[in-house]
């Protein structure tokens, strides 16, 4: 049975995205020396902090987005056996968007 979590306020879940396997100098950096990734899916949001007025503020981010977060944010969790991380939405320090293809528009011309 799958687990279905909501964040409360301005938090956010985070599922580290793997780089693959690590190889420096032809040597395999075992597991447990790793560092861990910086980046993430994320999984949840929370509805946003409630700002003065009593209104909510929404979060920039949103559920399927990919993220940079700083080496020690956020807090691991582990649900249904899945590692996950929660964090505050200001621990997140930047949406990644990989462009496609590259596509240019000229204007003007003959």
């Amino acid at each position: 049975m799958a687990t279905n979590i909501t964040p409360l306020h301005d938090r956010v879940i985070v599922r580290r995205i793997d780089e693959g396997e690590q190889v420096r100098g032809g040597i395999i950096i075992p597991d447990t020396a790793k560092e861990k990734p910086q980046e993430g899916e994320v999984v949840a949001v929370g509805q946003g902090k409630y700002k003065e007025d009593g209104t909510r503020q929404a979060l920039d981010v949103k559920k399927g987005d990919r993220v940079l977060f700083g080496k020690y944010s956020g807090s691991e969790i582990k649900i249904d056996g899945e590692e996950l991380m929660i964090m505050r939405e200001d621990e997140i320090l930047g949406i990644i968007q990989r462009a496609g293809a590259a596509t240019s528009t000229k204007k003007g011309g003959k």
